[in-house]
């Protein structure tokens, strides 16, 4: 493979660039203008769920999306910032911060780079699998939890008033309690701005909302003196590019930095690479789960040497690059600049920003992230996972969002080892013109053999799982209504036995063995018969002596063959 190549691999953009097709320019830049239409606005309201200056947001929503375009494997996805990380990073640097902004300002900086590391470190190592580990009904837990706190520290802004407290429990018990402070004018123009967002997302998907609501807020602010009649406004915004310089803090928290910066990388590329996958497959493409890692990577190292805050694949921005017509990452570009040039020349107006108004943004966004058609299905299809999925929200909510980061991953492992334990097995029988064996649950007037159990366990057979394959012999032997004779293994599902799993066997065949009954296997993958005759097994203490036959029907045949000299040698006596 020549320099180029590896270049080109590790930076598919260039490939996208190099054979870019004229007729796409045109809807490119209608889907760039858009999407940088609808990020500005959302990259400032989401400073303030990061808790940093406005101008973060803006910094964090340009430049992610250059190094996105180059570095990242989707042609749709809009990186930025995204309000579950924002949350979480806030969270994060808050406990290190002292209360001090400033120092906030630097930690934030310092984790995004961090991550950024965190993400190149997984995708060279091909981690892309790490999207897999959150099952989706605890990642829709842990989103719902992350939503319901985030209505909660915005509620009040958008009805004009400050609540203190801790923990989302403190904080809803300070809401309830100031609510008869409620500014009117505040809640008007709030409320008023609320309900156009969501009358523009239920009726449009092209029109950019909040770019709407920002003028509309920007307008009223001006026109009706909005600041003296005690509205917040958002303030001064700097204009131009910001010191790309590397922050400085005590080596004593770096530790704590690359933990948060880990969990925010399992929830954030989990969530990104969801949205990644889901545009891509309407678009009849595939992602690389690797190459998105490495994407993320380049864009938190973009944000974080522009002094921003983490950042993730977008959803709204995304889908407005898709409802567009966006067709390639020419569009995250011309976002990008076209935001960059507010940023120089235009950022006086925004200082009468009314707060209420990125509020009103905020809410409608996080809107976004309850799914409550999963936790209906759930209810029908599993409600075991249904249960899962609500106590994420619920430790989310009662012990924060970095603690309900490892809640999540704790839930999900448990998940994993319930299921895992108990794997689908089926005594098997042979049906009457259809071909095969089948489970006696789905065909109850199978034949079965008398002295036979045929018995298929589809799962691999390892520590956790192994004392489960034994106790289900067991109880299939003790029911049957003539004395088993023989164990027929169907060992097809079965492509993984571990030093526990070995153990097991042996025990069983010798239990059984003293019983009378032999234990005897069929459709042993290879590697795994390989691994029965192999000489780390028969130095065992006992030889395993393991009979394996091809197939179900040749141990069938060995069995009718040793129950026919059985019948003969009888008749002879």
């Amino acid at each position: 493979m020549s320099v180029l190549s590896k270049i080109e691999q590790l930076v598919p953009g260039i490939q996208g660039y190099k054979t870019y097709k004229r007729e796409y320019f045109s809807r490119d830049i209608v889907a760039g203008l858009s999407v940088a239409a609808v990020a500005l606005p959302v990259g400032i309201a989401y400073s303030e769920i990061a808790g940093v200056a406005p101008v973060v947001g803006i910094y964090a929503a340009i430049f992610p999306l250059i190094a996105y375009a180059f570095f990242g494997s989707s042609r749709q996805l809009m990186t930025g910032p995204d309000a579950a990380t924002c949350l979480m990073a806030a969270a994060a640097v808050g406990a290190l911060s002292g209360g001090d902004p400033q120092r906030h300002a630097t930690l934030m900086v310092a984790l995004t780079l961090i991550t950024g590391v965190c993400y190149l470190g997984a995708g060279f190592a091909r981690l892309g699998f790490v999207a897999n580990f959150l099952s989706h009904p605890i990642l829709v837990g842990y989103l719902h939890g992350i939503a319901i706190i985030i209505l909660i520290d915005q509620m009040p802004k958008l009805l004009g008033f400050t609540i203190d407290g801790e923990g989302f429990l403190a904080k809803s018990l300070e809401f309830a309690r100031q609510l008869n402070g409620t500014h009117p004018i505040t809640l008007a123009v709030g409320g008023s701005l609320l309900l156009l967002l969501i009358s523009i997302k239920y009726f449009s998907r092209v029109l950019p909302g909040p770019f709407i609501v920002v003028a509309l807020g920007i307008l009223a602010s001006q026109l009706f003196e909005l600041e003296a009649q005690g509205v917040a406004v958002l303030g001064e915004v700097p204009a131009g590019l910001p010191p790309f310089r590397l922050p400085t803090f005590e080596l004593n928290q770096f530790p704590d930095l690359v933990r948060d910066a880990v969990g925010l990388v399992l929830i954030s590329f989990t969530s990104g690479v969801l949205t990644s996958k889901s545009f891509a497959r309407r678009s009849g493409y595939s992602i690389d789960a690797n190459q998105e890692l490495i994407g993320f990577g380049a864009a938190n190292l973009a944000s974080g040497l522009a002094q921003g805050f983490p950042v993730t694949g977008a959803d709204s921005r995304t889908a407005v690059n898709n409802a567009t017509g966006g067709r390639t990452q020419l569009v995250g570009l011309i976002a990008a600049f076209t935001m960059l040039g507010i940023l120089f020349f235009l950022t006086s107006p925004m200082s009468m920003l009314p707060e209420t108004a990125l509020a009103a943004i905020i809410i409608v966004s996080v809107f976004g992230f309850f799914d409550f058609a999963a936790l209906k299905t759930l209810w029908h299809a599993s409600r075991r996972e249904l249960l899962f999925s609500l106590a994420t929200t619920g430790g989310v909510l009662l012990f924060g969002v970095l603690p309900g980061v490892l809640f999540a991953v704790v839930l999900s492992l448990i998940w994993l080892l319930s299921v895992a334990t108990r794997p689908y097995d089926a005594v098997l029988g042979k049906v009457s013109n259809v071909e095969g064996f089948h489970d006696l649950d789905d065909y109850p007037k199978a034949q079965t053999i008398p002295g036979l159990l045929m018995y298929r366990f589809d799962a691999d057979l390892v520590f956790f799982n192994c004392d489960q394959f034994e106790k289900r012999i067991e109880e299939e032997i003790q029911k049957a209504e003539t004395p088993i004779e023989w164990v027929i293994i169907d060992a097809r599902p079965i492509n993984i036995i571990d030093y526990t799993g070995i153990q097991k066997l042996q025990d069983l065949r010798e239990e059984l063995e003293d019983r009378g009954i032999e234990l005897v296997f069929t459709g042993v993958k290879h590697h795994l018969s390989e691994f029965f005759r192999s000489t780390w097994v028969e130095r065992r203490e006992n030889e395993l002596n393991f009979r394996l036959f091809p197939s179900i029907e040749s141990a069938m045949d060995a069995f009718k063959e040793r129950e026919d000299r059985s019948t003969q040698s009888s008749k002879k006596d």
